[in-house]
């Protein structure tokens, strides 16, 4: 017999049975596209989970609850784009409880602390065994993100204003980009080869890919403003600079569970104070060597 719970909390409870029937279908269809059969296990077992806490929390609500499938769907398209990892632990997040509604609830259901801490526990022990392929290369990713981001911000805020033409700008920027894009990749692999990596090919080509899709991305306003626009390519190439830093830090936040603000905070003062540094070199050069272009 269904416990009788207030109307606010028997509605919030409801919504625990939705995320809960959701995250089971989903983790069973990700599961199911798994190559290596530990991480299908590990991906059934979480549902399994998922279907039990959504039992748990219908034998105080009396009622059955259909899946959110706009969620599912979403979610599904993320962990094609994003991978596993990052993605179930992106809308576990969204599901989590805050310290004052837990205390809320537990006025009503005494249990609902020992079931959320049990969910945690259990959960987070099954994605420890979840080993999905490219947060193994996170490492190289971030070689590749991040020298690019240090190398051509300090290189192009140089040449805005060096060059004051957007079209000159990126066509150094393309240049740079690629010739720097293949001498990362080439130097990874020969390090990893060094130190005896039998991944090394695979590691490289993470950097490489890295390392040229910013390159794209900082190029992109220079290619698309008009010559006499540079200025504004700049500020509008140091927002993307500044938006690739948070998202990739959040992503590696969500997915490896590590600290997002000091991370974020390194890297984009890193990469900011080059472009800074840079930009004088840039006016000063331009000044002393009397080019006028």
């Amino acid at each position: 017999m269904p416990k009788q719970l207030s109307p606010a909390l028997h509605k919030r409870i409801l919504q625990f049975q939705k995320n809960e029937i959701s995250g089971s279908i989903l983790y069973e269809s990700i599961a199911r596209r798994q190559k290596d059969k530990n991480n299908e296990l590990a991906l059934l077992e979480i549902s399994k989970a998922e279907f039990s806490h959504y039992e748990t929390w219908k034998s105080y609500t009396g009622k059955d609850v259909k899946p959110d499938w706009v969620k599912i769907t979403i979610a599904k398209v993320c962990s094609r784009i994003l991978g596993d990892t990052f993605t179930i632990k992106f809308f576990e997040k969204g599901e989590d409880f805050g310290i004052k509604e837990l205390q809320e609830i537990e006025k009503e259901v005494p249990e609902a602390r020992a079931i959320v801490q049990e969910e945690e526990e259990h959960e987070n022990r099954l994605m420890a065994m979840v080993d999905e392929e490219r947060l193994h290369y996170i490492g190289s990713m971030v070689l590749g993100l991040n020298d690019a981001l240090v190398e051509l911000t300090g290189t192009l805020a140089g040449l805005t204003f060096a060059l004051a033409n957007t079209r000159l700008v990126a066509l150094s920027a393309i240049i740079t980009g690629v010739s720097a894009t293949l001498s990362m990749a080439a130097s990874n692999y020969l390090a990893e080869r060094a130190s005896g990596n039998a991944e090394a090919l695979k590691s490289s080509l993470y950097t490489g890919m890295a390392y040229l899709v910013t390159v794209a991305f900082m190029a992109l306003p220079y290619l698309l403003l008009p010559n006499s626009l540079y200025i504004l390519a700049f500020a509008i190439m140091l927002a993307v600079v500044v938006l690739i830093i948070l998202l990739f830090n959040y992503y590696i936040s969500i997915a490896q569970d590590q600290p997002f603000l000091k991370r974020f905070g390194e890297m984009a003062s890193i990469s900011l104070g080059v472009a800074a540094i840079s930009f004088v070199i840039g006016l000063l050069a331009k000044s002393l060597l009397g080019i006028d272009i």
